[in-house]
């Protein structure tokens, strides 16, 4: 992997800002690590927010999930790709402040005037985070005979070291070998939508593959998360939790 040295200085968030995410009625799950609890929030479909030690991480933000208006300034944003449904701008400059890091794909990176951007392969820090780019992509599904939704070398996964655990994020893609190659990763969100991203079976197959400790399908729109979980059954160390992301 090549590397670039990317730094931003974090800001603190109130505890009323905080208080706005809980109001929109959103799910979280909460992690214990050794700079203090990871707290992940699951807005919709590809859209998170996350918050460890004060700093807040943004990814994909989008209007259509959430009132940005109402939930805390970013310290990191992170962008997969240039698709609707993964890049707003509106939501972006909602959440965004002079100090906030801003990283995306190159195509998403030209849209964002002062963002950060990470090719395939890339790994630097930003907003007081380790990241590494992963390259998303379709091997399968096609918009037309040869033109993938998801053409290889354009959009990003994100893998982002937060307290100790490796949290992989990845995108609009499918079961690549690069995703399959990952070592060490803590929580995963993989998507699982047809005809744009992966089915079930190529979810588990990468889960068998790079053995997260906890799976999160998101992204899934009407497929079946259930199926997911059965195909997974007997990996017990592979742990798949299902949250509110179609």
């Amino acid at each position: 992997m090549r590397k670039i040295s990317i730094f931003c200085a974090g800001i603190f968030f109130s505890l009323a800002m905080v208080s706005g995410a809980a109001e929109q009625s959103f799910e979280t799950d909460v992690f214990h690590t050794a700079q203090g609890d990871l707290t992940i929030t699951f807005i919709g479909h590809g859209t998170l927010m996350m918050s460890i030690g004060g700093k807040v991480i943004h990814v994909d933000p989008v209007g259509q999930y959430a009132d940005y208006a109402r939930l805390p300034k970013a310290d990191l944003i992170l962008i997969t790709h240039e698709h609707s449904d993964h890049l707003d701008l509106r939501a972006v400059e909602r959440i965004r402040t002079a100090a906030t890091a801003v990283v995306a794909n190159g195509t998403a990176g030209r849209q964002l005037k002062g963002s950060i951007v990470m090719k395939n392969g890339d790994v630097g820090e930003a907003g007081g985070f380790r990241i590494e780019a992963v390259p998303a992509y379709n091997l399968v599904h096609m918009r037309s005979f040869g033109v993938p939704y998801h053409p290889k070398g354009t959009g990003n996964g994100y893998v982002v070291t937060c307290g100790g655990k490796r949290i992989y994020i990845a995108g609009d893609t499918e079961n690549t070998p690069e995703m399959k190659a990952l070592k060490g990763i803590d929580i995963a969100f993989l998507p699982m939508n047809l005809p744009y991203t992966m089915t079930p079976e190529m979810v588990a197959d990468a889960a068998r593959a790079f053995r997260p400790r906890v799976l999160y399908p998101y992204h899934f729109g009407a497929t079946a998360t259930s199926k997911l979980k059965d195909l997974l059954k007997s990996e017990k160390d592979v742990e798949v939790r299902i949250r509110k992301m179609n």
